[in-house]
């Protein structure tokens, strides 16, 4: 089993940044991969970004460009850095943890101003 913590959101003006921090616990944390989801209410969760075992990185189309995934395996640590935000980046996120199932983090708000 994987116990995922989120922190670092927040409220932000358009334009601003945030650094999302995931910390990881409980299992192997180098043979997951790692992956950003975020949801809104009424909607359905989306990925967001997603930083595999080997390293590579895949992102929503909305956000390339903006925002950048990485992980530290020796801290068993993932982050997302989010650049140039927008109010449609207005919703909690989801640190996850996938191999043969899914852990979830809590969830962290993050809320765009215009």
């Amino acid at each position: 089993q994987v116990q995922l913590v989120e922190s670092g959101g927040g409220l932000v003006q358009a334009g601003g940044s945030l650094r999302l921090s995931c910390a990881a616990s409980g299992s192997i944390f180098s043979i997951y991969h790692m992956a950003w989801y975020r949801q809104n209410p009424g909607k359905q969760r989306e990925l967001v970004a997603r930083v595999f075992s080997d390293g590579n990185t895949n992102y929503a189309d909305s956000v390339k460009g903006r925002f950048t995934i990485s992980r530290d395996n020796a801290k068993n640590m993932v982050y997302l850095q989010m650049n140039s935000l927008k109010p449609e980046d207005t919703a909690v996120y989801y640190c996850a943890a996938l191999r043969l199932t899914t852990y979830w983090g809590q969830g962290t708000q993050v809320t765009v101003s215009s």
